[in-house]
């Protein structure tokens, strides 16, 4: 029961996870320099 619990907790935080990825990628942010183009040379456009 305890494996059940966890493994279902874990699912959860993973999901969330992916969720915000994907939310943040539609906004324009990138998973490689954060969207902030100042700091990573601008070759994010």
């Amino acid at each position: 029961m305890a494996t059940f619990c966890v493994s279902v907790l874990l699912i959860c935080v993973i999901v969330l996870i992916v969720k915000s990825m994907i939310r943040d990628k539609k906004n324009g942010k990138s998973i490689q320099c954060g969207g902030d183009c100042r700091n990573c040379g601008g070759h994010c456009h």
